[in-house]
């Protein structure tokens, strides 16, 4: 799609074939990302996953080997002075002069960009430290910041001037609970004002708080995005039943076009999930090739009674967000700090 396609269907980040190599070794492959105008879009990944390379061909701050990009309707990096000043980024965490205060440190990167406006740069320090809650410790020197307020800050420099568009990579990262909240309820406000907000991170829990939409990359690979409902959906459906008749229930279910698997629960176990009741646990899930979907339950149950299986415990599981991700992915997820 080219840069006018972008703008016609509402996306603020196209990328189409993006690919990035480091010798041999590749680290982004064949991208095709599509974050629409106005999401909170989470760029969702495990650690070397090339999440922040690709961030940084989005910046123009390393050159792709391959592919395209469009950032705000325009490619880039061929527009990137007409793009970045509608750009606000915290990329690999925020660096200041520690023995500046934070309002001196403000001014001084205001002042080393082109884009700044001296007339003006009072005011909008002062208003980026009222936007991120910093007003309070302007005059403090920034090296005895908090992790979390060191964050608010390098965010408080990328809303110097209004900005369309905001890039975080891994905002709350090394913050302990109360600079996340922080961190995350400044997103969510900055979102409510207009801003498509493009968040990467490693921490599941923190995509599923404050994004509408996500991107989930495995190995350099895109392995799925979309809304986050939809993705949430995407994952399967199972049954988990109870019963001392494992080996009939099996064959019922087979039957039906399912896939079961049978645990080893016993009475009182964990596994089971229903102490002091005899059984063994079976869980099955569709059969793709025979059919797509679960049957309904009360049908499940139904032909599992008819066929003499003694049912002590039945239950229906979608398979949630993080089960779903560590399927798509091969790896495990951080799901809270």
């Amino acid at each position: 799609m080219t840069a006018a396609g972008s703008v016609a269907a509402g996306l603020s980040i196209e990328t189409q074939g993006l690919t990035k190599r480091f010798g041999h070794q590749l680290a982004v492959d064949n991208v095709d990302l599509a974050v629409p105008h106005g999401a909170v879009f989470g760029f969702l990944g495990p650690n070397g996953s090339g999440k922040t390379t690709t961030i940084r061909m989005l910046l123009g701050l390393a050159a792709a080997s391959a592919g395209t990009v469009s950032v705000l309707g325009l490619p880039m990096p061929q527009r990137l002075h007409e793009v970045l000043p509608r750009v606000g980024a915290l990329v690999e965490g925020p660096a200041f002069y520690p023995f500046l205060s934070g309002t001196a440190n403000l001014h001084r990167l205001d002042a080393a960009s082109r884009h700044g406006t001296p007339g003006t740069r009072k005011a909008r320090v002062a208003a980026a430290l009222e936007r991120v809650g910093l007003s309070h410790a302007g005059g403090k020197r920034v090296h005895a910041y908090s992790l979390g307020m060191k964050q608010r800050l390098g965010i408080a420099n990328a809303l110097l001037s209004p900005r369309d568009l905001l890039v975080l990579d891994e905002p709350t990262n090394g913050l302990d609970p109360q600079g996340t909240r922080e961190v995350r309820s400044l997103v969510r406000s900055l979102a409510a004002d207009g801003a498509t907000v493009f968040v990467s991170s490693h921490l599941l829990a923190e995509v599923e708080q404050i994004c509408t939409h996500a991107a989930i990359m495995s190995a350099g690979r895109l392995v799925a995005q979309g809304p986050l409902a939809e993705l949430r959906q995407a994952g399967g459906t199972r049954i988990r039943l109870l019963t001392p008749d494992a080996g009939t229930a099996c064959d019922v279910l087979l039957r039906l076009g399912m896939a079961p698997e049978r645990g080893n629960g016993r009475a009182g176990s964990d596994e089971a999930g229903m102490p002091g009741v005899d059984g063994d646990v079976v869980t099955a899930g569709a059969a793709a090739a025979a059919r797509p979907d679960l049957p309904a339950p009360e049908d499940v149950v139904a032909e599992l009674v008819a066929a003499g299986v003694r049912v002590r415990g039945f239950s229906v599981e979608r398979e949630s967000l993080e089960e779903r991700f560590v399927a798509l992915t091969g790896e495990g997820f951080d799901v809270a700090q």
